[in-house]
């Protein structure tokens, strides 16, 4: 009887992985708990990893967020002015307005002059995105052109009169809602974010990338902007990419429309630097650009969130180069003022329309010059474009020396 105890116990032993009670592990049973070990430790392992990444992320993404400027009084003063604002006509099509401002504030800005009080539009663009996300179009609005500015709130809440007036005196009475209401009423577009950079966030991107490259017909000698470049091929850090863009006096013929051509030529080469570095897929590259991006970034407030910038990124970021276009609107010598400019009727219209609907924009390279050698007058497209007919203009697709690349 008791042999048959020990041996049930024995059997019972081995059932429970061939020890009985007080007894060594096997080599097999030693293995089988270092396997249970490390797999627990691996888990952990990624746990505690994927925690961390976590964690990492998360303060990344508060930082990015933290770094732009929700525009709140613009918002406010928007909502004021509803129901006289444009009605969207087709929905999911979206229309962005960058604005670059002159601002002196801060040191960095600073550096290029003090303006107390005063911060200008030095670059207004209306960026339209279609309705299925296959084109974006870039259209420059002259800051010397002129508008019916309406009366708007100033910095210190009173309000100023409506006028009529340069574009860029609408940013400066009123800020961007004033900005946004006046392209409104000029366009009939309904605006649906609106973005503000200063230098220092546009020098701060272009080093991020670093540099862009673009192609000089002549050398370059500005004392005023404290640029020399050779001719040829230049790639351009921040510092010197923001006095390419800015210039007049020392580029070109000194023209407003040659600086918006130099800025659009710019523009697209940008936009072929991030897509060629795969910076937008690549977090190591991507983190520094959003940083430099969103660090002097002034938006709306549905903008102002890395979210809302990654969804506006994420809109465009499979856009076709080519189908990237960059373009002035028609216009002309303002009839009492040959410095400034007024729109060319019926082709400005003719672009609105096409913006408002989400219709096709085509464009096409054209160096036929007009009277002051700017290609505004004397572009046979400027006068008339009737539907279908392509604007002046170009897409990012074109080689910054001029050539196509493919």
């Amino acid at each position: 009887m008791g042999s048959g105890v020990e041996g049930g116990a024995g059997r019972a032993a081995a059932a429970r992985g061939g020890r009985g009670a007080g007894a060594t592990p096997t080599g097999a049973g030693r293995a089988r708990r270092r396997r249970r070990r490390w797999l627990w430790g691996a888990a952990a392992g990624v746990a505690a990893a994927a925690m961390g990444a976590g964690v990492v992320g998360t303060v990344l993404y508060a930082k990015l967020s933290a770094n732009i400027t929700a525009d709140e009084a613009a918002a406010a003063e928007l909502a004021r002015y509803e129901k006289e604002r444009p009605t969207v006509l087709v929905k999911g099509a979206r229309n962005i307005l960058l604005i670059g401002s002159d601002s002196r504030a801060g040191a960095e800005n600073g550096r290029y002059g003090r303006d107390p009080g005063t911060e200008r539009s030095d670059t207004t663009i209306l960026l339209h995105l279609d309705a299925r996300r296959r084109s974006a179009t870039a259209v420059s609005l002259p800051r010397d052109l002129m508008v019916h500015v309406p009366g708007c709130r100033t910095p210190d809440g009173t309000r100023t009169g409506p006028a009529f007036a340069m574009l860029n005196r609408a940013f400066q009475a009123g800020g961007s809602a004033c900005a946004v209401r006046t392209v409104e009423k000029l366009t009939g577009v309904r605006i649906d974010h609106h973005v503000v950079v200063d230098f220092s966030g546009f020098k701060d991107l272009v080093d991020a990338v670093d540099g862009v490259e673009v192609c000089l017909a002549r050398p370059v000698d500005d004392k005023a902007a404290k640029l020399r470049l050779p001719a040829g091929r230049v790639t351009l850090d921040g510092e010197q990419a923001l006095g390419f863009v800015r210039a007049r006096k020392s580029l070109g013929d000194g023209s407003d429309t040659e600086r918006m051509d130099r800025q659009q030529r710019f523009l697209g080469a940008l936009v072929n630097k991030l897509r060629g570095n795969d910076v937008l897929l690549n977090p190591v590259k991507l983190y520094p650009v959003l940083d430099a991006a969103t660090s002097s970034l002034t938006t709306d407030p549905g903008l102002a969130s890395l979210r809302g910038l990654y969804d506006l990124v994420r809109a465009v970021r499979d856009v076709p180069t080519e189908q990237v276009r960059f373009l002035t609107v028609p216009r002309e010598s303002y009839v009492y003022d040959p410095n400034r400019d007024q729109l060319a009727e019926p082709a400005a219209e003719e672009l609105f329309r096409r913006l408002r609907t989400d219709a096709p924009i085509e464009v096409r390279a054209d160096s036929t010059p007009g009277p002051r050698g700017d290609g505004r007058a004397g572009d046979p497209a400027a006068a008339t474009s009737p539907p279908g007919t392509p604007f002046r203009g170009r897409t990012a697709a074109e080689d910054p020396c001029g050539k196509s690349s493919g």
